[in-house]
């Protein structure tokens, strides 16, 4: 048995980049700034992509420096590019997206949240762990 599941809450690097597919369908890439969490110096540049209407909600309401949560899986693939070289990829696709703050704060309406049923993202205020986790 195998799992491939990642979460990540990071800042957003640059403006979300959306794009539809030629049968229509919303596709939203981003790069997500992680710190380290042993190294505070140290931050790591997450590829992240999202589909569909979150793809949609990103770009709407997430930019440059917003806090996001992101739940979804590692994936690689390859191609060739322009110079004939094989060239990698890896990138997290993003199941589900929460918006930790807004880029658009003048706006009226708040930005959706992205839930599901089994939504755990609110334990950490309900919950104080403190920084003395011995593991």
């Amino acid at each position: 048995m195998s799992i491939n599941r990642v979460i990540l809450t990071g800042r957003i690097g640059k403006e979300v980049e959306l794009r539809y597919t030629q049968s229509g369908k919303a596709v939203a890439s981003f790069n997500l700034a992680v710190n380290d969490s042993f190294d505070k110096e140290k931050t790591h540049w997450i590829s992240c992509i999202v589909w569909g209407k979150s793809a949609e909600n990103c770009a709407q309401y997430l930019g440059k420096g917003s806090m996001a949560g992101v739940d979804g899986r590692i994936t690689t693939r390859n191609y060739e590019n322009q110079d004939g070289k094989k060239v990698y990829v890896t990138e997290v696709v993003a199941d589900r997206v929460e918006f930790l703050d807004s880029k658009k704060t003048s706006q009226s309406s708040p930005p959706p949240r992205q839930e599901q049923a089994d939504d755990w993202s609110d334990i950490g205020s309900q919950i104080d762990i403190g920084d003395d986790i011995p593991f």
